[in-house]
């Protein structure tokens, strides 16, 4: 089997970013229909995973990220399970196996079965000896390593088949953003993309905000209102609708904004189209919360001083090619194979 340089393949990714842009092609139809076969796929959403994707492979940062990069001369088998919460979510592991001359075996989900397999198949136009390295399977076996994003349910079983391979197995997790009461209008208003995007269905999204004790909730809605059209979506609906009938019925105080419910509850994963909140009085109490729970936690966002690896606002759903799912080094373990 071939060895692929770096520079072919930073030329092959980067290729695949600006075919992404083109319009008129399969891809871009199948793009346009998505929601046919998926409804959380509409073409808006979709369209921000693909733009995503195509500022993370800009030339300079796949330079970057290739300098830390060894390619396998013997490669090995990389099972990789994807999940379907959002749309093209396991791309970044798939190029990784590619990157470091891996074979990805391909476990797609039945959540987003059409979307990854087209843009695979141009990524191979643009580099056939990628051909032999991208397989799909229904059924893992005769794999070497593991990369599987699940639940906390699914963990277990992918723990009890995969645990004897390397591997990274994935888990639950939620991102949360700190508020202080200084922030703007428009850090407010770009906060909004880390709760919204994307329904609000993935890890990075934003499901629970810290806010000072005396802050006022109006001031927090009132930047959020350009989002109020996401509750035209009937999915999206039917769950606030559904939370919102369990609050009023069981008296659960809550704040209403009519797209999205506001309850102030300590934990971290809030049901669709429901926000947690916590109050504190001081930020050390919220840095306490934040170490307790790191391993339930993917991203912070936030611009208080003082805290430690967090995101601006808006910024969550625009990882960097070395932003790692669960701090994970997803390179460093496949460079290790």
């Amino acid at each position: 089997m071939p060895v692929l340089s770096h520079e072919k393949l930073i030329i092959a990714f980067h290729k695949l970013s600006l075919f992404m842009a083109e319009q008129g092609t399969t891809f871009d139809q199948l793009l346009q229909n998505s929601s046919n076969y998926n409804a959380w796929f509409t073409t808006a959403e979709v369209e921000r995973a693909v733009n995503a994707l195509r500022n993370m492979l800009n030339n300079t940062d796949l330079e970057k990220w290739f300098a830390d990069i060894k390619i396998n001369p013997t490669p090995k088998k990389v099972g990789l399970i994807l999940a379907g919460n959002i749309p093209l979510v396991g791309f970044h592991d798939v190029i990784s196996v590619l990157a470091t001359g891996n074979i990805a075996l391909i476990k797609l989900s039945s959540s987003d079965n059409k979307l990854m397999p087209a843009l695979l198949e141009e990524l191979i136009k643009i580099e056939p000896l990628l051909a032999d390295r991208i397989q799909y399977v229904e059924r893992l076996q005769d794999f070497d390593a593991i990369i599987a994003t699940g639940s906390n349910n699914t963990s277990r079983y992918f723990d009890y088949y995969f645990g004897k391979v390397p591997n990274i197995i994935r888990r639950n997790r939620n991102s949360v953003a700190v508020i202080t009461g200084n922030e703007t209008k428009q850090q407010i208003a770009a906060l909004g993309h880390d709760i919204f995007d994307y329904f609000g269905l993935g890890c990075r999204n934003v499901s629970k905000i810290f806010i000072p004790e005396n802050y006022d909730i109006a001031a927090f809605f009132e930047p959020l209102q350009d989002f109020q059209p996401i509750i035209n979506h009937f999915k999206f609906n039917n769950n606030y609708d559904y939370n919102k009938s369990i609050y009023l019925v069981n008296m659960v105080p809550h704040f209403d904004n009519g797209f999205i419910l506001l309850k102030e509850d300590e934990g971290l994963s809030s049901p669709l189209a429901v926000l947690y909140y916590q109050r504190y009085q001081q930020l050390d109490e919220v840095k306490e919360i934040l170490e307790q729970q790191k391993d339930q936690i993917q991203c912070i966002v936030s611009a208080a001083e003082g805290l430690d690896n967090t995101l601006e606002f808006g910024q969550s759903q625009q990882p960097r090619l070395w932003d790692y799912a669960d701090n994970v080094d997803t390179i460093k373990f496949l460079n290790a194979l």
